[in-house]
């Protein structure tokens, strides 16, 4: 059985990442007050908007944020253990909730001390990073690419509560995603992403695998692979044809999306007293 079909059983088994995926659903550890490029666009994530898009795991008190601390655990330490810095994000086709996954991955890495995240969006012909996280840009990783604009300026500083982290959007869709992907302006970019995030987790959220050749192109240029599944969506030969293609790739882990949820009721008492408790003691 290929790699990432046995990756898929033993997420099934140990339930560790499907816990509240519903249908709808390395680099060593950054330093602290590690310098990032400065940016001008300071945005404020909103809740709700979050919430509409399955975004979850800005909270530490809800518990369908434990899978994706789970995940994010088992994430980094691989990715510290090989000195790992850039992971993509990638599903066999669209549907699959790979862009909702990298999302909720980055906010729960931010969550962490002494540590930061940027998340590039990089699925070219379908970005959905800047509207999943309810962001307003003019530019981003095209302007950066074409030299419209720099990655200084394309970057937004996102942040909810006293979590923060950079994202890098794509404002546009482009017809011209391969040629891109391929472009000595896409190695350039990514060599600036790694020399100026050096102290950081970069999480980048690529196409599907099986749409076009896009991640194919850039497969060399990243160190690992989260591969996001969707339970009833994703079928056993597009396993396989993913498989042929991610050969080359070092998959850390799989994610099986839209899976039933087993898990949340444990949390679901504890936290749900400790919020009675809390309400309790602001009416006093």
């Amino acid at each position: 059985m290929d790699h990432i079909r046995q990756a898929i059983e033993r997420a099934k088994e140990s339930h560790a990442v499907n816990a509240q995926l519903k249908p709808q659903t390395a680099q060593p550890a950054a330093v602290a007050g590690a310098a990032h490029p400065p940016s001008s666009n300071e945005v404020k994530l909103n809740e709700a908007h979050l919430e509409s898009k399955r975004v979850v795991s800005h909270d530490i008190a809800d518990p369908r944020s434990k899978s994706f601390d789970m995940l994010r655990t088992q994430v980094l330490q691989t990715m510290d253990l090989k000195s790992w810095q850039l992971i993509g994000i990638t599903s066999p086709t669209a549907g699959c909730g790979k862009t909702m996954v990298a999302a909720n991955l980055a906010l729960s890495i931010a969550r962490q001390p002494h540590r930061s995240v940027l998340l590039a969006d990089l699925d070219l012909q379908k970005p959905q990073v800047a509207n999943t996280l309810g962001l307003n840009c003019e530019e981003g990783v095209l302007g950066v690419l074409e030299g419209r604009t720099t990655l200084q300026n394309a970057l937004v500083q996102a942040h909810i509560g006293n979590e923060r982290l950079t994202v890098l959007p794509c404002a546009r869709a482009t017809l011209k995603s391969s040629a891109w992907m391929a472009s000595q302006a896409m190695t350039a970019l990514l060599q600036e992403i790694k020399r100026d995030f050096r102290a950081s987790t970069v999480i980048l959220d690529l196409p599907p695998v099986l749409t076009s050749d896009d991640v194919i192109s850039i497969l060399p240029q990243i160190d690992c692979m989260l591969f996001v599944a969707a339970a009833g969506t994703s079928t056993v030969a597009q396993i396989k044809e993913c498989n042929k293609h991610l050969q080359a790739a070092s998959i850390v882990r799989v994610v099986l999306n839209k899976a039933a949820d087993t898990t949340t009721s444990y949390y679901s008492r504890y936290y749900g007293e400790d919020r009675k408790s809390d309400k309790r003691r602001a009416a006093r």
